[in-house]
């Protein structure tokens, strides 16, 4: 296959750059890979817990990028989205295989603590996180307790919706109400910041 190595115009909307990534176009990539490396390697870590293992599934995350962009459907999510969802399943799939003990990891809402944002991405980029970070813990603080423990559990634990109902002995059909609901207000809160 012929890669095409042609100047990608800058500030490419994110659809537009995974098109052109189905069509071999190595710029839209690294558009790609400099817009979204750090919010991938920080969802990887979040989720390991491990500088390195993240790294490789951030690398991981962007090979398969190249490989499925043909795969994207925008009306179905936001690169974003995708990118995240990408990366959430395979750090998931990482942590089953090394048979890590999911209920002694110490993974919570609080994910990395101010100095380990100021140390990964330096003090401008970390105080950002952070303030991100403090704007998600409000909006998470506003749901109901069933929601947030439903949705740590999913997210930050990498529980399968069978896994949190059995944990928490609801139907299964509950514990897809509470994720789906608890998603649903927090996109509302934090559209509305």
């Amino acid at each position: 296959m012929a890669y095409d190595f042609s100047p990608v115009m800058k500030k490419s909307d994110d659809a537009s750059l995974i098109k052109l990534i189905a069509r071999s176009k190595m710029d839209a990539f690294s558009e790609l890979y400099d817009r979204y490396n750090r919010l991938v390697f920080s969802v990887a870590y979040a989720i390991v817990g491990d500088r390195a293992i993240a790294e490789e599934i951030t690398l991981d995350v962007f090979v398969r990028v190249w490989q499925q962009a043909k795969t994207y459907r925008p009306e179905r999510a936001k690169v974003s989205t995708w990118l995240v969802a990408i990366t959430r399943h395979h750090a998931i799939d990482i942590l089953r295989r090394k048979k890590s003990n999911l209920e002694e990891s110490s993974l919570d809402w609080d994910i990395a603590s101010l100095q380990n944002a100021f140390a990964l991405h330096g003090p401008e980029e970390g105080m950002e996180l952070a303030m991100q970070r403090e704007r998600v813990r409000e909006a998470l603080s506003q749901l109901p307790a069933e929601q947030r423990q439903a949705l740590a559990l999913a997210y930050f634990r990498g529980y399968s919706h069978t896994q949190i109902a059995e944990a928490l002995k609801q139907p299964l059909g509950t514990i897809k109400t509470r994720i789906r609901l608890g998603m649903q207000k927090l996109r509302q809160l934090l559209k509305e910041d």
